[in-house]
């Protein structure tokens, strides 16, 4: 009997090193230790969110089918990440490689200073809804009931996001 999948939406960032390479290689990694990538979205650059005084980051949402539950995704990411070099010091901070669970099916996940799906600022930045509604545009945010486009389209953050 084939293990259920599941569609997980993740979006990578990072604002060091060769930024595409970094992105690259973190889909290489989800598609290896995760599961089968379903969609991209393009690459948009993005002025730095909350910690204003570094450079700007490369974001991109990807979708994954995985037999993997949330709690392994999230694990494998942080891995990915810190195989790729990441070093995490300041919250917000710089960093080469940002691998972070948006959404898990339609499943509503909140493990205490774990991991929160939906992830519970998603509708609050434009560098996460504009490439998750290129991708994911008609799939329903299963706390809100809208669709993640209905959302993004009525979002108030205004930094700069531009699709490269």
């Amino acid at each position: 009997m084939a293990l259920e999948q599941t569609t997980a939406y993740l979006l990578l960032g990072g604002n060091l090193g060769d930024r595409k390479k970094n992105l690259e290689n973190a889909i290489k990694h989800l598609g290896k230790e995760v599961g089968e990538i379903l969609s991209e979205s393009s690459i948009y650059e993005t002025a730095a969110w909350g910690k204003t005084d570094q450079p700007a980051f490369l974001n991109q949402a990807i979708s994954i089918s995985t037999s993997l539950t949330a709690l392994e995704v999230l694990e494998k990411a942080l891995a990915i990440e810190q195989k790729l070099g990441r070093v995490r010091k300041d919250k917000w901070g710089e960093r080469l490689i940002d691998i972070d669970l948006i959404l898990f099916g339609d499943e509503v996940i909140d493990i205490e200073n774990r991991l929160q799906i939906p992830h519970p600022q998603m509708i609050n930045r434009k560098f996460v809804m504009l490439p998750l509604s290129e991708i994911a545009g008609d799939v329903m945010h299963p706390v809100l009931h809208k669709t993640i486009l209905q959302i993004a389209v009525k979002i108030s953050d205004n930094l700069e996001v531009k699709r490269i």
